[in-house]
């Protein structure tokens, strides 16, 4: 799981990319605002804050450098890019895997034991 936070004037603006199932979601102040799966490289997000104004997510994974960037838009204008790299997509992947494993083991030991 990938998430990227960033407090917009009165917001708490969270987005979360699951790079296992493909779901997105965007939250506003813990409250979920958007949500879509997804599994491409590139995805958007139009959201309402709750002064009314508009907010754009759009969230790019570069597959050479694996590097996933969030660019939040206020009214058509850039306010920030926020990068995660390599190393923390590799620390999701490997607990994803290893959570997987835990679980076919913990189902193959109850099958053998019955």
């Amino acid at each position: 799981m990938i998430k990227f936070t960033y407090h917009l004037n009165q917001d708490n603006i969270e987005l979360q990319a699951s790079n296992w199932c493909g779901l997105e979601r965007v939250f506003i102040n813990g409250k979920v605002v958007s949500r879509k799966f997804n599994f491409g490289l590139q995805s958007m997000h139009d959201v309402l804050l709750n002064n009314g104004k508009k907010c754009r997510f759009q969230l790019i994974v570069d597959p050479q450098t694996e590097l996933v960037s969030c660019r939040i838009y206020k009214q058509n204008q850039l306010v920030t890019i926020l990068n995660q790299g390599k190393k923390q997509l590799q620390k999701s992947q490997f607990l994803i895997e290893t959570s997987f494993v835990v679980v076919c083991v913990g189902m193959l030991s109850l099958f053998w034991l019955s």
